[in-house]
């Protein structure tokens, strides 16, 4: 089953697991302690992301390294990028809005004054 990038990260373990390994490389038991499930469920979830792409595992011994990989977060960013320029737009306009306002409410209050 192929998940795309919001159904893996729809789920609050796995952002978990992804917040956890901002730190950095992580062995599974360090993400066990941290995601509050048994280690078969954290393992089922690293095989969920490392399928989306977003992690990567290093053996390491009898231990495998997590961590995460840059371009799944890229390819988030890029999407997003053009729906931010519509809500910074609206956000300017309601700036500018509220703006207008403050200021014909400054100068009401000057022209009421004795």
């Amino acid at each position: 089953m192929q998940l795309d990038a919001f159904e893996t990260l729809a789920d609050p373990t796995r952002r978990r697991i992804l917040a956890r390994l901002r730190d950095g490389e992580q062995p599974v038991g360090e993400l066990v302690r941290d995601a509050g499930i048994h280690q078969s469920g954290v393992s089922r979830h690293l095989k969920i992301l490392q399928d989306a792409g977003f992690v990567s595992v290093r053996p390491d011994g009898q231990r495998r390294l997590y961590a995460l990989k840059a371009e799944p977060f890229r390819e988030l960013e890029a999407w997003l990028a053009d729906y931010r320029k519509v809500w910074e737009a609206r956000l300017d306009r309601f700036g500018a809005a509220l703006e207008a306002n403050r200021k014909a409410a400054t100068d009401d209050k000057e022209r009421s004054k004795p």
